[in-house]
């Protein structure tokens, strides 16, 4: 294991830290460290970090309440740039936002990475302004009761792949249930924030019960 005095720090006594939320994996921030900074970082488990404007350390929230508790501190090859994954309690950028980056510069017309808060803001416009022809408008439109009985026919059609040993036909049939499910999800206003912070308490739980098991 690293420790401080192995990173490279600039001729100014800094090192960028790349600041990432540690459940949803979204770049928050670019921010700036010294050796005191990192210091009191690791050892309040919170983030403090270098004010090249102002000249002076900062306390992430301090002010806002916006604090990040920090879950892991990682070293690039080079040992001159730090990742930090976060628990963020409210929007990591002064300008109100959840991250720091949100002016688009580029966007490419083929390459479409697939994510989950992806898929669930397609579906929640589907929602808001129903496309004629779209399945997904179809299950909306016809309630609650539909939207259920497609959950339930897709879990089934799992456990019918998962129970003939089928791989593939598991996979298809998870990523309907998914699908479906998601869409219950935007019927009941369940967002995919309230999903992990539900099962990081129950990961907080289960590695209770192991230690207890191993004492």
């Amino acid at each position: 294991m690293l420790n401080i005095e192995d990173l490279k720090f600039d001729a100014q006594g800094l090192i960028p830290a790349i600041v990432v939320d540690g459940e949803s994996g979204k770049l928050l921030t670019l921010a700036y460290m010294n050796r005191e900074s990192l210091r009191i970082s690791m050892l309040e488990g919170r983030t403090c970090f270098w004010s090249r404007s102002r000249q002076e350390l900062w306390r992430k929230g301090e002010t806002s309440g916006n604090v990040q508790h920090i879950i892991s501190i990682t070293a690039d090859c080079d040992s001159d740039s730090l990742m930090i994954l976060v628990r963020k309690e409210g929007p990591a950028c002064h300008k109100g936002t959840e991250s720091c980056f949100n002016d688009l510069l580029y966007l490419s017309e083929s390459e479409h990475p697939f994510s989950y808060e992806g898929l669930l803001q397609l579906l929640q416009g589907r929602k808001l302004e129903k496309k004629e022809g779209s399945y997904t408008t179809y299950l909306f439109e016809k309630g609650r009761d539909k939207i259920l009985k497609k959950v339930g026919e897709e879990a089934t059609e799992v456990i019918i792949g998962g129970k003939a040993d089928d791989k593939a036909e598991t996979i298809y049939e998870i990523a309907d249930l998914a699908y479906h499910v998601m869409v219950l999800m935007v019927d009941m206003g369940i967002s995919l924030e309230d999903i992990r912070k539900e099962l990081a308490s129950r990961h907080v739980i289960d590695h209770k019960v192991k230690q207890e098991k191993m004492s």
